[in-house]
């Protein structure tokens, strides 16, 4: 996983689901492991855009993403794309 992408993403769920750093690991899965609901998903989206500057709302893969680094490699994908 690219360093700077996985740093960035910990601090989205440090800031905005006060989720200890100790728990933020590559494997942790976003709902079991991390909490993370439904409802949260639609936040953390919003914050990820922010986050990185890249269109996620519409992407049919965010269905696929499960882990901490199933979402790294997503954002570095939409990143190399261009998307802005």
């Amino acid at each position: 996983m690219s360093n700077k992408i996985e740093l960035m993403i910990n601090e989205v769920f440090q800031e905005s689901f006060e989720i200890e750093k100790n728990q933020l690991k590559p494997e942790a899965n976003i709902f079991e492991d991390l909490g993370l609901d439904s409802l949260d998903v639609v936040d953390l989206v919003v914050a990820l855009q922010n986050k990185f500057k890249v269109e996620i709302r519409t992407d049919e893969r965010i269905k696929e993403i499960r882990t901490l680094k199933d979402l790294c490699i997503f954002i570095k994908e939409l990143q190399s794309e261009g998307s802005s």
